[in-house]
């Protein structure tokens, strides 16, 4: 199956429910007045929304799908590249491309419960594919099995795992896999975190320790922080992202289980609120079920067929 086919079949439930409340061969305004109203629904937010429609009346474009389209894809790109953009009257391009780090050390972080280990081997696995040498670090060391879990995982991929036992410090395991990267000349490096700590810990000050033991270890570290979102928490989920990114500073998002929510518009309100792309989406539980992001394909999806 091509990958706009599987993420037109995750987002079914939601281009659905948008096609029953959208008639759009009817008059402009009224297809763009129950636009509105199913954008929202879908979890798109409301200041987007209103974006979205706003840029399909400047189009002056008759075909409202393909307006709302390319509507959408502007509304996934950052806040300055979308105003350069529109300034200059250029499509975004899709990003259905390698996905290149912007540095040897990659911070996972999100809260339990999102598939982020998971999330971590899959991504080791798109890049051993594009032939990277991967090191994983089990860094949720506060959670009974959470280093066994990506251990196996590592066993299975042929990726090596740095681990420490149940309850020690996160940031010195976090200093040692950095240590470790550079010794062993590993391309990248993945560090897993905890998403929910023991109620004398917080977690975002733990994070903010793990980041700065990297950054002791290796100058300039870690340069990329993806955050794990899973797309079934909707608008709960800017929540989320944005206290995580107050704390350590995103770089990128990576939303998974869009296969299992009516809600996919969330992808918007998310590069809207933190201005940081979507690097990845997973619409299954396979091991190739996590793509690079492509906006144009997830458009299309979203929308779906006409009724």
């Amino acid at each position: 199956m091509s990958w706009l086919s599987r993420i037109k079949a995750g987002l079914k439930k939601t281009a659905e429910s948008l096609n029953r409340a959208v008639p759009w061969g009817g008059d402009p305004e009224e297809v763009l007045e129950e636009l509105e109203y199913a954008l929202i629904a879908a979890d798109v937010g409301i200041e987007a929304t209103e974006s979205i429609l706003e840029e399909v009346r400047r189009s002056g474009e008759r075909n409202l799908r393909e307006a709302v389209k390319r509507a959408i894809m502007l509304e996934l790109e950052p806040d300055e590249r979308r105003r350069k953009l529109r300034k200059l009257g250029f499509k975004p391009d899709a990003r259905k491309k390698l996905v290149e780090p912007k540095s040897r050390v990659v911070l996972m972080v999100g809260v339990n419960g999102v598939g982020k280990t998971t999330t971590i081997a899959k991504l080791g696995r798109y890049y051993q594919a594009a032939g990277k040498k991967v090191l994983f670090a089990a860094g949720d060391t506060f959670r009974a099995a959470g280093g066994a879990q990506l251990a196996i995982w590592g066993e299975r991929l042929g990726i090596p795992v740095i681990t420490a036992p149940e309850g020690a410090d996160p940031a010195a395991l976090a200093f040692d896999a950095a240590k470790a990267r550079v010794a062993r000349g590993y391309d990248l490096l993945f560090v897993d975190t905890a998403g929910r700590l023991h109620t004398k810990h917080n977690l975002m000050e733990e994070l903010k320790k793990v980041k700065r033991a990297i950054e002791k270890a290796d100058p300039g570290e870690p340069g990329e922080v993806w955050l794990v979102l899973d797309a079934t928490v909707g608008q709960n989920g800017i929540q989320q992202a944005e206290r995580f990114h107050q704390a350590v500073g995103l770089t990128g998002v990576i939303v998974t289980k869009l296969d299992g929510t009516a809600k996919g518009g969330v992808l918007i309100p998310i590069v809207r609120t933190l201005g940081v792309p979507i690097k990845f989406i997973g619409v299954g539980e396979g091991e190739d079920d996590l793509e690079p992001f492509d906006a144009g394909a997830y458009a299309e999806a979203l929308l779906g067929e006409a009724a």
